[in-house]
């Protein structure tokens, strides 16, 4: 190693919902040096702290990657648009900030799948670790930590319809989705602090960033792992249009998220050797599970327009409410501008449901169209409808050896008949509940699927056409035994046969969980800072065994 490369104890590739807390964590110890290294820029658009502003966010190229899917064959062979962040704070700065954590059984399943010591009861605390709860600390609610979760500051007349409409459905009015009962509708808690956005950039790292011993590049894109000999040594970037080598001491860390952690192992030689043989890339460790397991929530949205002057609309006779909400925002941090949008929802039962409610909703007060891409001009609401647990299994593989190429993702959305089914059950009981007479006084009527569209055949052709991604991408690096072929990290979210080296982000849940995949991987960081403590101090922490 050339003594005059620069070099840290700890090298974190990606300053998204993982990278930043780990970053701002780690660094808390003065006596380590950390280097955090982002591709995209500095948070700073201010339509990323403004909440109402991720209505416009999709349209600004440069914080986001602008990957598309592989033609889908269950969607009319459609490329869909795969929005993620390439800011400080990654997806974290673009959400919705839903604060969702799913249910207590995608833990203990992902033990059962192999993810030793990951039931619920063992990450609960870092939930609250993480969390700044509005309502105080209770059982299931932190209060210390920098993630701050509250109530909307603002919610349209049509999103309280929504959450009215549940006795029309017989469900419940759930005050908070993160206890124990969660099915029902509700109103979303939010990650945000005064009315605006708490991103990881925003609730960790700026804490952090002035801290002598974190160094944080933006701008630089990591082309390689550096490996030798079964251990990796750094990390070769590309910044400012030249190479660059930054060694680490102690770890090299990938916190890229489940497209980008398996793109970069499979760019430095870890993953299935024929496809790494293909691309013409030297294998370091043949892992067959690195790419595999994809998993995504597919969305649709039963959307109305409306008669009614009410919500969020592209319309002349917005004007004046948009110029009071500019004001109110300006002086308050309330009103209009502090709304996430989806600011209702709720969680309900299909006929398949295994445990507990496998549908989620987002109620939009909204015309959306194209994620937002395109102007939708009108007055209108829809519910967003969501398969929690599809078992349809896509990969991600390369498209070349080019670190710059973006690589080939294939979902395999609807590829199993149950999701269809799960899909077409949601979407009629979105219909039941804006049938609701709560819904009446707006005067709405039906855009899509439209009226026409009944028999389960029809839906169906809906889904096909329409049905789009809600941004739940996991499982491209999953947690799993040492016996188990697929697994690529330990419990400890260590690399397979590759020392030195970890994967931290939601690539390595074994399964999607119930709900907005954000505070999940906020959480697999924080448990992942105690796991690197622990092996810096020589501790021994019990890895997964076969047992």
């Amino acid at each position: 190693m050339n003594e005059s490369n620069p070099q840290f104890d700890y090298i974190i590739v990606g300053g998204g919902s993982a990278g930043a807390v780990l970053a701002s964590r780690l660094s808390q110890d003065p006596a380590l040096q950390v280097l955090l290294l982002e591709a995209g820029g500095k948070d700073r658009n201010p339509f990323i702290h403004i909440p109402f502003g991720l209505s416009v966010l999709t349209r600004f190229e440069a914080i986001g990657w602008g990957y598309h899917t592989a033609p889908q064959e269950a969607l009319d062979d459609r490329e869909l648009f795969w929005p993620r962040g390439k800011t400080l704070g990654g997806s974290s700065s673009v959400n919705a900030m839903c604060y969702i954590r799913g249910q207590k059984e995608d833990y203990d399943r992902w033990e059962a799948q192999g993810a030793q010591g990951w039931n619920f009861s063992e990450v609960l605390p870092y939930f609250k670790r993480s969390e700044n709860y509005f309502a105080g600390e209770n059982a299931y609610h932190g209060v210390d930590g920098p993630l701050h979760v509250s109530p909307l500051a603002h919610t349209s007349k049509l999103s309280d319809a929504f959450v009215a409409s549940a006795s029309f459905a017989n469900y419940s009015v759930v005050e908070d989705f993160n206890c124990a009962e969660r099915e029902g509708l509700g109103y979303y808690h939010v990650t945000q602090i005064n009315g605006q956005r708490c991103s990881t950039a925003k609730g960790f790292l700026s804490h952090a960033i002035h801290r002598q011993n974190l160094t944080v590049l933006t701008k630089v894109a990591a082309e390689k792992v550096l490996i030798k000999q079964g251990r990796a040594l750094g990390v070769q970037v590309r910044e400012k249009g030249k190479v660059q080598r930054y060694f680490a001491k102690s770890e090299v860390i990938l916190c890229g998220g489940a497209i980008n952690s398996p793109q970069l192992l499979m760019l430095s030689g870890v993953g299935p050797r024929k496809h790494l043989e293909d691309m013409g890339i030297f294998v370091h460790q043949d892992l067959p599970g690195v790419g595999q397991n994809l998993q995504d929530h597919l969305d649709a949205i039963v959307q109305f327009t409306c008669k009614a002057k009410e919500g969020y609309a592209v319309a002349a006779g917005m004007l004046g409410k948009y110029i009071k909400a500019g004001v109110d925002y300006l002086f308050k941090r309330n009103g209009i501008f502090s709304s996430n949008i989806a600011e209702a929802g709720g969680f309900v039962r299909s006929s398949l449901a295994e445990h507990g409610p496998d549908i989620q909703f987002h109620f939009l007060p909204a015309i959306l169209q194209d994620h937002g891409r395109r102007l939708a001009f009108g007055y209108g609401y829809g519910v967003h409808v969501c398969c929690l647990y599809p078992k349809s299994r896509g990969n991600i593989k390369l498209q070349s050896n080019h670190p710059a190429d973006h690589p080939l993702i294939d979902p395999a959305y609807l590829t199993h008949p149950d999701d269809q089914k799960v899909m077409i059950e949601g979407i009629k009981i979105a219909r039941k509940l804006l049938a609701a007479p709560n819904f009446d006084e707006f005067e709405g009527s039906e855009l899509y699927p439209g009226e026409e569209a009944q028999s389960d055949e029809e839906l169906l052709a809906f889904l096909q056409q329409r049905a789009e991604t809600i941004y739940h991408p996991v499982g491209t690096c999953k947690m799993g035994l040492q016996s188990d072929p697929m697994a690529v990290v330990n419990n400890q979210l260590k690399v397979k046969g590759i020392a030195g080296l970890r994967v931290v982000d939601a690539s390595v849940m074994p399964s999607l969980i119930g709900g907005n995949t954000n505070a999940p991987t906020i959480m697999i960081a924080e448990r992942a800072v105690d796991f690197i403590k622990a092996d810096h101090e020589g501790q021994a922490v019990p890895i997964a065994s076969d047992d």
